[in-house]
């Protein structure tokens, strides 16, 4: 079961902006992977090199965007699409907007192991009682994903998806999850959910990481170019 995470930014500002003295963009790829996901791919314009100087270091793919008149959804499905090139395998897919930056790593893990017990489900994190992002959307909805209009927003896509496909919210309370950057990490309200993963198993945060030399040089992201033809067949 191979999970990846699609990180969604809507413009490089957002891509870049700072949370906690890292750029988005950057903080939300390392809890992804550390968090398991695998491959992690950021959807961003970069026209000035700015997103891939920041992801310097980082295991992931930086994919350039569809047209932005294609909305939303279509970015969603790009970054699936260049996921699944990535990795052979990928079942499901985070779709993790830029602006939650607050994210856990733990939740990461938690969507990841609710797909593991029922790989047809669309699943989404809840914090006190609200939904939240990232949310897990399995590699079946794909089609459905790329077939939505461009005017859809990212809530509204999730409400299609949700219709659409088996669908549940968990509790995992992380405030992260529903609050995004515009709230000051400081700000967050305390986190309520487990000290970690909900299953038998543990894993080992950041364990790979660890195995790498000091001394290494920086290496990355791997880049992503649109191809409109391949992108759409892919």
């Amino acid at each position: 079961m191979t999970v990846a995470a699609v990180i969604l930014a809507a413009s490089p500002e957002s891509a870049l902006a700072d949370a906690d003295g890292q750029a988005r963009v950057r903080r939300i790829a390392d809890a992804a992977w550390s968090g398991g996901a695998l491959p992690v791919v950021v959807v961003a314009a970069d026209p000035a090199g700015a997103v891939a100087a920041a992801l310097a270091g980082a295991s992931v793919t930086l994919a350039e965007p569809a047209p932005l008149a294609s909305g939303p959804s279509a970015q969603m499905a790009r970054g699936i699409r260049v996921a699944r090139r990535a990795v052979k395998g990928v079942g499901a897919a985070l779709l993790w907007p830029a602006r939650f930056a607050w994210v856990g790593p733990e939740t990461a893990t938690s969507l990841i192991e609710a797909h593991g017990r029922d790989r047809t489900a669309v699943v989404r994190p809840a914090f006190d009682g609200t939904p939240g992002w990232p949310v897990l959307v399995p590699l079946a909805a794909l089609d459905f994903l790329a077939a939505l209009g461009p005017s859809a927003t990212p809530e509204e896509v999730v409400t299609s998806l949700a219709a659409a496909f088996p669908s549940r919210t968990i509790e995992l309370g992380d405030p992260g999850t529903t609050h995004d950057a515009t709230t000051p990490r400081a700000g967050l309200p305390p986190y309520q959910g487990p000290p970690g993963p909900p299953a038998e198993h543990r894993h080992e945060w950041g364990s790979l990481e660890a195995d790498r030399s000091e001394d290494a040089p920086i290496e990355g992201p791997d880049l992503a170019p649109y191809e409109p033809g391949l992108d759409a067949d892919a």
